[in-house]
């Protein structure tokens, strides 16, 4: 089997190892079936697609609303790094999930308005699939409504016409998206369980998600419910796309 690539962008070494273990949990794939990139060290080597079965991005604090002058050199390359390979992946269809950053990055790309309107609190979400949603390959066996964790400050706000909207929350209406039959992202993260939002709680309590005394209680509510369905996604996308 050709490997996936995961890009992460994470720079706390607790986050991002724990996002990376996550995903090769929910995905059943060994550490040798998903080669890791951590873009915020190093630039992104030469990716050529026909040497893997897909790719995998990751979330992190980047957004890719911000004004340009508060970007950081390294997000300014990241971004367009991810241009480069994004205009490589859309065209070819191939197969591509972004999660958390990668619908900002997939958006940005695609021509989409992504900017803080419809941000959302970190813990968790009821998600809702769409009719397009309900239908589609990579969702199957996916309930239509289902709890996912999620926290972001900025979103989709409108698609172009080009990309199919998939699931939506009562906060933003694009929760998840597909453009051609192959390229994902989800605003919520499918990778994310109770273990991995009480560890990203403590590591980005300052990065102005939620005022710092609040974190214990984003944690209790997060204890108050049961997130197993958007795991499912992981699981499948690489049943889907191995080869």
């Amino acid at each position: 089997m050709r490997p996936f690539l995961f890009l992460g962008t994470r720079a706390e070494d607790v986050a991002a190892d724990g996002e990376y273990r996550a995903v090769l949990r929910y995905s059943g794939l060994s550490a040798s079936q998903l080669r890791r990139v951590r873009l915020e060290r190093e630039p992104m080597p030469g990716v050529d697609l026909d040497h893997y079965s897909g790719v995998v991005v990751g979330g992190g604090p980047f957004n890719s609303s911000d004004p340009p002058a508060e970007k950081s050199e390294v997000q300014v390359r990241v971004e367009r790094e991810m241009a480069a390979l994004l205009a490589d992946v859309v065209p070819r269809d191939f197969p591509f999930l972004g999660a958390c950053y990668g619908i900002g990055t997939l958006g940005t790309h695609l021509g989409a308005v992504v900017d803080r309107t419809y941000s959302e609190p970190v813990g968790p979400a009821e998600i809702t699939l769409t009719d397009d949603g309900a239908r589609d390959p990579l969702l199957a066996g996916v309930p239509r409504r289902f709890t996912a964790y999620l926290g972001h400050k900025e979103a989709v706000a409108e698609l172009p016409r080009s990309a199919t909207v998939l699931a939506a929350s009562a906060d933003a209406p694009v929760q998840m998206f597909r453009v051609g039959e192959n390229v994902y992202a989800t605003q919520f993260h499918p990778e994310l369980d109770l273990a991995g939002l009480e560890q990203r709680v403590e590591v980005y309590r300052t990065y102005g998600y939620f005022p710092p005394e609040e974190g214990d209680r984003i944690v209790a509510r997060a204890r108050e419910h049961r997130v197993t369905e958007p795991m499912r996604i992981l699981r499948t996308f690489v049943a889907r796309y191995a080869r």
